[in-house]
This record gives C-alpha cells, sequence and structure tokens, in this order.
C-alpha cells in the first residue's frame, strides 16, 4: 500500500464511522413537534451536497479546479488528516449529548430541552463546526481548488441551517437561548 492510498484510507474511515453513528443514532430520536419549511431544507441541501461533490469527487477537478492550492506534503496529509478525525469527533460527541433531540433537519422534538453539555458549553453548533473542521481537512489532503469552493458551500449550508435552526430555538426557549447565546459561540467556541 502506497502513502497515498494510505492517506486516502485515513481520510474515508472517520466519514464511515460519521455516517454509521449518524445511521445507528437515527433509530432512536424523539417524534418531531414542529420543523423547518420544505424550501429552506432543500435549498440547504441541496448547498450542502453540491459542496461536498465537489470536495470529495474527483470528477469535479475540471481545468483549474484540478490544480492544487498547496502543495503535497506529508505534513499538509498529517495536519489535514488528523483536522479530519478530530471534526468527526467533535460531531459525534456532539450528537452523543444531543441523544434523542437530534435531527437530520431543524425540528422541535416532543418535550424538547436545551442541551447545555458537553461541546454545547462552548458552542451552539457543534455539530456543524465538527463537519466544517472534517471538510477543511479532509480538503488539505485532496489539496485541490475544487475544495476550496466545496468548503465554501459547506459553510455557506451550514451557516443557513444554524441560522434557521437559532430562530425556532428562539421561538420554543425564548430567553433560555438568547441567554445560552450569550455565552457561548455560533460555530467558533466561545470560552468566557
Amino acid at each position: 500500500m502506497s502513502v497515498r492510498e494510505l492517506f486516502r484510507l485515513l481520510l474515508l474511515f472517520p466519514w464511515i464511522v460519521f455516517i454509521v453513528y449518524w445511521i445507528v443514532g437515527a433509530i432512536k430520536t424523539r417524534a418531531t413537534r414542529e420543523q423547518e419549511p420544505f424550501v429552506s431544507r432543500y435549498l440547504v441541501l441541496l448547498i450542502e451536497i453540491v459542496g461536498y461533490l465537489l470536495v470529495f469527487n474527483r470528477s469535479t477537478g475540471i481545468g483549474f479546479l484540478g490544480h492544487r492550492f498547496i502543495p503535497r506534503t506529508l505534513l499538509g496529509a498529517i495536519a489535514g488528516t488528523a483536522l479530519t478525525w478530530m471534526g468527526i469527533g467533535l460531531a459525534i460527541w456532539a450528537r452523543y449529548h444531543l441523544a434523542e433531540y437530534w435531527s437530520a433537519r431543524v425540528t422541535i422534538k416532543e418535550d424538547h430541552q436545551l442541551i447545555r453539555t458537553g461541546p454545547y458549553t462552548h458552542l451552539r453548533h457543534p455539530i456543524y463546526t465538527g463537519l466544517i473542521l472534517a471538510t477543511i481537512g479532509s480538503a488539505l489532503v485532496i489539496g485541490q481548488w475544487r475544495c476550496v469552493f466545496g468548503i465554501c458551500l459547506v459553510v455557506a449550508g451550514y451557516c443557513l441551517k444554524a441560522k434557521t435552526e437559532e430562530s425556532m430555538l428562539t421561538q420554543k426557549f425564548g430567553e433560555a437561548f438568547r441567554e445560552h447565546q450569550k455565552h457561548t459561540g455560533f460555530l467558533i467556541p466561545r470560552f468566557r
């Protein structure tokens, strides 16, 4: 096995773990009481899918999109792989703390609780932060311009989704959520 194949495997493995954990975790969630509008959901999903396709699908490397934006180095591959693992780890940790209140779409569950444990102590959207970090790490390993554009779309998609989520959480929890916002970061942790 070449070094390149090894890094491809090391990069792919955390994403597989993430997908499996998400599928298994989706089995045990509470019933949905309220959810985001159809158009909002699928617009964001389209943006995220195009972003991830740009990052992970080699056939999107047409023209300059297939050129490298950073030189291929062992240090860059190690850093990108580590960032991917850390991002997936953060997303899984956050998903664990959400437990039965998690949903792939923005929802309010039956008897919904405001989660303030684990990574939610410092971040309001740690799953999105983790997935953005993992995407950036993967892009560093791949190193092509298509990944830069893909990251921009992924970040835009998660920002739009997080804004929708914050609106619903503000409606549901009012002052409690506004207080939580004062002590936590949107996508970057706040440690004060």
